[in-house]
């Protein structure tokens, strides 16, 4: 009796001190703020040196937190037949040019059947990034599961509905490519993809409290080491099994394998073709046949390449731009008249005038050097009176158009009908008369005369 007595002494009930409580302060801050028991032990192990058991830091949170019941729903999948898909919200990430904080959200894939995830770190949930990170997913495993089950985000599905849901025809053309099917979720019933939607919260409250990212590279390359050691060798609360190991020993050898070419990664996008001739795709332009503007049309957006189709048929193949406000235009989607002003620069009319004559070239020489005014349509169209009245013509009539300082194209156009009228025999036709013959009664000597805009009279 009086050994017991003096046990009660030295060691009385409920005086033993836990070994959490020098970081009292702080796990009591940290579960406030919702973070899960796990990620306490493991961030006072890393930041704070500790050594003691994971139940202690249990036993400490759950006087400050009591465990909360909710209730599941529990659903069965055969190895290699499931996998499902989501994003969730990621860590403020400094960007790599300006420093400034930038948001990021982390995709994560999850295999139904033993839990194994795949998880990375993106800026955007764009069409092209989320097919990227299934790839990375299905390489990252080694293999492709028959289904992937996913929300209705744009990046996948275009119209969200219980039985008859419209797919992203990116989305389903990459699936065709992969060989699995897409099952989208009922709207507003997120339990039908309840593993990847805990493996979600499992990231936001294991992974991301407590931890700095100075890059996108240094938080993925964080990402993958939590999820092949912590996240993947964790005792699952459900399955029981470390979900790396299941993986390794009982589901990998049901997964589909890998492509030998893996499909391109594309974006589709209804476009309309515009009065320009031009089709506008992420704020760049690229040309298709004239005959189609106004009409609508599909763009197949590669890597590399832009592909323009209309009613399935391919009308227009460019290199891709990179930047903002660029233009990728083929000639031979233009309209005859914007064709023959784009093929008929400065250097052609002088070249076309020379071989005519001597004052067809002075006339045109002229016209190009004009320092106030662009007289490219107006060579142009002199030249090609000579399609329809001959070189000789031309070059006479530019002659004539230089004696009177006249370099309009009213002015060339009259002289040739008046030489056409004399060659034909009714000089009484004449529109010019003797008003263009030497320097003219009327015209003013070394006086130059401007045309007018565009060439027309």
């Amino acid at each position: 009796m009086a050994w017991y007595s003096r046990l009660m002494v030295i060691a009385p009930k409920g005086a033993t001190t836990s070994q959490v409580a020098p970081h009292a302060d702080l796990v009591q801050q940290w579960t406030e703020q919702g973070v899960r028991a796990t990620t306490i032990h493991a961030a006072l192990r890393r930041l704070k040196g500790f050594t003691g058991h994971y139940s202690s830091v249990l036993r400490f949170v759950q006087k400050i937190r009591p465990p909360a019941s909710e209730p599941t729903m529990i659903l069965d999948y055969e190895p290699g037949d499931v996998a499902q898909v989501d994003f969730g919200a990621g860590p403020v990430i400094p960007h790599p040019d300006t420093g400034k904080p930038q948001r990021t959200w982390f995709f994560l894939m999850t295999l139904a059947f033993s839990r194994h995830a795949y998880g990375e770190i993106v800026t955007n949930q764009k069409i092209v990034t989320f097919q990227e990170c299934h790839r990375r997913a299905f390489e990252f495993f080694g293999g492709v599961p028959r289904k992937v089950v996913i929300d209705n985000l744009k990046a996948a599905i275009l119209k969200a509905c219980v039985y008859d849901p419209e797919v992203q025809r990116s989305y389903g053309t990459f699936a065709e490519g992969y060989g699995f099917i897409i099952s989208p979720c009922p709207p507003r019933d997120p339990e039908k993809k309840g593993r990847v939607e805990s493996g979600v919260k499992y990231v936001k409250e294991a992974f991301l409290p407590l931890r700095e990212f100075r890059s996108l590279v240094e938080g993925n390359r964080q990402l993958r080491q939590w999820l092949l050691k912590e996240a993947g060798l964790r005792i699952h609360g459900t399955t029981g099994q470390q979900p790396l190991v299941a993986f390794q020993t009982l589901e990998k050898a049901f997964l589909r394998p890998l492509p030998d070419v893996p499909p391109e990664t594309v974006e589709w996008a209804k476009g309309q073709v515009y009065r320009n001739n031009h089709v506008r795709f992420e704020k760049n332009w690229y040309s298709a046949p004239f005959h189609l503007i106004d009409q609508e049309v599909w763009v197949r957006a590669g890597p590399r390449t832009i592909q323009i189709f209309h009613k399935e048929e391919l009308v227009a193949t460019h290199g891709r731009c990179f930047g903002q406000g660029e233009h990728r235009t083929v000639n031979d989607h233009l309209s005859p008249a914007c064709r023959a002003f784009v093929d008929r620069p400065p250097e052609w009319c002088r070249e076309q005038a020379a071989q005519i004559g001597v004052c067809c070239q002075e006339v045109i020489e002229r016209l190009l050097s004009n320092p106030r005014l662009d007289c490219l349509r107006t060579a142009q169209r002199i030249l090609r009176f000579a399609e329809t009245h001959g070189k000789e013509s031309l070059e006479e009539a530019c002659e004539q158009a230089l004696a009177c300082n006249s370099l309009r194209v009213a002015t060339v156009r009259g002289i040739l009908a008046r030489l056409a009228s004399e060659r034909s025999g009714d000089s009484a036709m004449s529109p010019l008369g003797e008003a263009y013959q030497g320097n003219g009664r009327f015209v003013r000597p070394n006086v130059w005369i401007t045309p007018m805009a565009g060439g027309q009279p």
